[in-house]
């Protein structure tokens, strides 16, 4: 994950720049439909911050996280928000959000860390809240550019989920093209929306 921080450190204006823009209403209608009016969403991993303040523009509550500072301070400026500098194992929040968003950001965490954070994940929801996470499609891992990259199927994230997380419940799983341009044309990522069972 340090290698993967560098490189958003050292690459930030760029990446901001490539992924501020894209047509997501699609992605957002289906996520949040199952988060309360004014709910309150932790954008986890929130890149550039432009899911952040399309939730923000939509009356919904925002925290957002990245864990690389210089990401940071760009998305704090285009967000008018602060955005606090913080790595996925760092949280430890506790049935605080109606909602977490995971957009292209834990595909970052190697697959065999990935029970710990997304337990962590669903420690923060309140009850019946959800996550949405996406990942590219496929097996095995990459590093690219000192990026580490997970790759997943929805047969493996099934089987993780339901190893990790017994309690859960995958209410959505879809796929979708790339929706910016700094992802390659081919590629194809894999959504889900998982939903936290109140009786855990």
């Amino acid at each position: 994950m340090d290698s993967t921080i560098d490189y958003y450190n050292k690459n930030a204006k760029t990446f901001f720049d490539e992924t501020m823009e894209g047509d997501f209403d699609g992605l957002y209608s289906k996520f949040l439909k199952y988060v309360p009016e004014n709910g309150y969403i932790l954008d986890y991993g929130c890149g550039s911050g432009r899911d952040s303040k399309a939730f923000i523009e939509r009356g919904y509550r925002v925290k957002a996280i990245d864990g690389s500072q210089e990401i940071c301070n760009l998305a704090s400026e285009f967000i008018n928000q602060k955005v606090e500098c913080m790595r996925f194992d760092e949280l430890n929040d506790k049935e605080e959000y109606d909602a977490i968003w995971a957009c292209a950001s834990i595909i970052h965490v190697k697959q065999e860390e990935l029970p710990i954070i997304l337990n962590k994940m669903y420690d923060a929801l309140k009850d019946n809240g959800v996550m949405f996470i996406s990942f590219k499609t496929g097996t095995g891992f990459e590093v690219k550019e000192g990026r580490y990259f997970n790759y997943v199927t929805k047969e493996i994230m099934e089987k993780i989920i339901s190893e990790t997380l017994p309690t859960a419940k995958i209410i959505d799983c879809f796929e979708t093209p790339p929706l910016t341009k700094r992802v390659n044309i081919g590629v194809i990522w894999c959504d889900f929306i998982i939903q936290k069972n109140s009786s855990k």
